[in-house]
């Protein structure tokens, strides 16, 4: 693969900052909705748990935004502010954001000890080290196996992308099987070449869907597998994607509360994943980026987390007027955080030592702070948590179990890392 001539010069960057990794698959989808109001979706929301993801690509800096050290000789241009929980400060480049403290749940003390992109993402997603002969699931269709209801027609594993890139086919469910695998919307719309010709009479494309089936459940008496029952998975999930394209016309909303998102890429994906919640589906990951700055980090994070800062906000004001955020886990994460020393290009590179996540909504306690680091943010002196622990705290917040075991091919694997345990100080 061409190497990027951005950034690290990590293959993973070679789409533009807007564009990062804007091309994954799927084999999940949408199916049966009925938009509620608030209070019915405040009902609905206390059957099930929800999760959010929001990836900040390229690994966003600690330092410029959850974990502030003006004043010091890695601390940069930028000062603290105070928030909606007194003695709490994080930067001054997410002042709306500093408004929803009283919300949050912010781990300062994160060592995962692996700066490579492609490896830390997989690390912070599975709460796991990369093993030989084995590929863990992803927290995404974790949740979608054990929050969601098989006999939905929702999916339970959704990611939203920028830029374009959308399709079916991830492997990021692991042996939990296809079912589990995530959908993928690059700029959060239906994946291409989902819906019938105009040419195609529907009487026809029936015809032609029979034959299909017919001839596939002829195949698979002789020679099912792993590979055709994922494929046989991913065409019933577009049949009720099709059924449900309503779903992404944000255009539905009231203006003022798109307004309030932000009319740009990562506010109208904010906005489709609070729709896709209230639809009843189990778990959303929304990428933005690109935060990796390995040149003019403070340029970039004023960029980049200026597009943040509000939609975030809104995102969490919209969900808790709805009802929805006492039974929604929202996760602020990245691949690693940024190094405390700011290089020769006014940067920061990869660090994976000492840095930061942030959590709000369904199972914690707000307005919480764990973990610290010292004066200058290299190295964690309280409290230090890995991937596997913060793994064991999702899944404890939204009430799951991280100690009990899948069992494919009837082997136990314990869901979570056993060796790890959750952050019982954040939980509520």
């Amino acid at each position: 693969m061409p190497r990027c001539h951005y950034a690290c010069q990590n293959a993973e960057h070679r789409v533009t900052r807007r564009a990062f990794l804007g091309a994954a698959g799927v084999t999940a989808a949408l199916g049966p909705i009925g938009f509620a109001n608030p209070t019915a979706a405040a009902q609905l929301q206390k059957a099930q748990k929800r999760v959010v993801v929001i990836f900040l690509s390229g690994a966003v800096s600690q330092l410029e935004s959850w974990d502030p050290k003006p004043g010091t000789d890695t601390g940069g241009p930028f000062r603290a502010i105070p928030t909606s929980v007194p003695g709490i400060h994080i930067c001054e480049l997410l002042p709306y954001t500093a408004q929803q403290m009283h919300r949050m749940v912010l781990v300062r003390s994160v060592n995962t000890a692996n700066d490579d992109h492609g490896q830390g993402a997989t690390i912070m997603l599975t709460g796991r080290k990369l093993e030989p002969g084995i590929e863990y699931p992803h927290l995404g269709a974790v949740c979608a196996r054990l929050l969601g209801d098989d006999n939905a027609n929702l999916p339970g594993h959704i990611q939203i992308l920028p830029g374009g890139g959308g399709g079916f086919g991830k492997a990021d469910a692991a042996f939990l099987g296809p079912k589990y695998a995530s959908v993928s919307l690059g700029d959060g719309k239906p994946p291409a070449n989902l819906f019938r010709p105009r040419d195609l009479a529907a009487q026809s494309d029936a015809a032609r869907e029979a034959l299909r089936k017919k001839l596939n459940d002829r195949f698979a008496q002789s020679r099912r597998s792993a590979a055709t029952d994922a494929y046989v998975e991913s065409f019933a999930q577009a049949e009720r994607v099709v059924q449900q394209s309503r779903v992404f016309e944000i255009e539905r909303e009231h203006p003022k509360l798109a307004d309030r998102y932000g009319r740009h890429d990562f506010g109208r994906h904010l906005l489709l994943t609070r729709r896709l919640l209230e639809a009843g589906v189990t778990y959303v990951k929304v990428q933005h980026s690109n935060y990796d700055t390995h040149h003019e980090n403070f340029d970039f994070h004023i960029e980049q987390l200026g597009e943040f800062d509000r939609p975030f906000a809104t995102f969490l004001d919209d969900l808790a007027d709805r009802g929805m955020l006492e039974t929604t886990l929202v996760i602020v994460m990245a691949e690693f955080g940024r190094t405390p020393r700011i290089n020769a290009q006014y940067g920061r590179d990869h660090w994976s030592r000492a840095w930061s996540i942030a959590m709000a909504g369904c199972g914690l306690k707000g307005g919480a702070v764990v973990g610290k680091t010292n004066a200058n943010g290299t190295a964690v002196t309280d409290r230090e948590v890995n991937a596997g622990h913060l793994f064991h705290t999702y899944l404890t917040a939204v009430g799951l179990d991280p100690k009990t075991n899948f069992y494919p091919d009837d082997r136990p694997v314990p869901v979570a890392d056993p060796k790890a345990s959750a952050i019982t100080e954040v939980l509520a």
